[in-house]
C-alpha cells in the first residue's frame, strides 16, 4: 500500500524533530541505517544531518502530524560531484507502507535535476526491503558484494525538466 505523507526538504530548525525521531527507531533500524549499534545521536551529528545546501548535500523528510517519520538524503562525492551516496531511514511504525519509496523517488528526482549521474549506497546483504526498493526504483544498479554488505552503484538518467528550487 502506498501512502501520501507530506514531504519537504530538511531545514536546520528540524533539529528537535530529528532528536524526537531517534527514540522511535529500533536498534535494528539504527544499525541498518548507520551500520553501527549507535545508542544516541550527539548534537554535532544532528546538526550535520539537518544542515544541507540543497545541492551538494540534500535531505527530504516525511512528516506525519508535524513529526519527522522518515528521511532520505544524498551527499555528493567531493572528488566527483556527478556521484552521490544516498541513505534512507524510516521510523519502524511507518515501514512497509510506501514511505521509503516515496522519499527515495523524490530524492532520485532532485539528484537527477541537479546533475547527479550515479547514486551509490552501502546496504547490508540481508536488508531485503532496501535492496528490493533499489532494484525497483533504480534499474540497472550494480550490486558488488563486500563482506556483509553490497556496494551499490545506480546510474541515473539525465533529468528532463529544470529544477524549481
Amino acid at each position: 500500500m502506498d501512502i501520501a505523507v507530506a514531504t519537504r526538504p530538511v531545514r536546520p530548525d528540524d533539529r528537535t524533530l530529528f532528536r524526537r525521531l531517534w527514540p522511535r527507531l529500533s536498534p535494528d533500524t539504527v544499525y541498518r541505517r548507520f551500520h553501527a549499534p549507535l545508542r544516541g545521536l550527539p548534537p554535532e551529528a544532528v546538526d550535520r544531518l539537518v544542515t544541507v545546501d540543497h545541492d551538494l548535500r540534500e535531505a527530504v523528510v516525511g512528516l506525519v502530524g508535524g513529526e519527522v517519520v522518515g528521511v532520505a538524503r544524498y551527499d555528493r562525492s567531493p572528488a566527483d560531484p556527478g556521484t552521490a551516496e544516498f541513505a534512507i531511514v524510516v521510523e519502524d511504525a511507518w515501514q512497509g507502507v510506501g514511505l521509503g519509496r516515496q522519499l527515495l523517488v523524490e530524492l532520485i528526482d532532485l539528484a537527477a535535476r541537479r546533475g547527479v549521474r550515479t547514486l551509490t549506497a552501502t546496504v547490508q546483504r540481508d536488508n531485503d526491503r532496501v535492496l528490493s526498493l533499489i532494484r525497483r526504483l533504480l534499474p540497472g544498479s550494480a550490486f558488488t558484494p563486500d563482506a556483509d554488505v553490497f556496494t551499490v552503484a545506480s546510474p541515473l538518467a539525465p533529468a528532463t525538466a529544470p529544477t524549481h528550487s
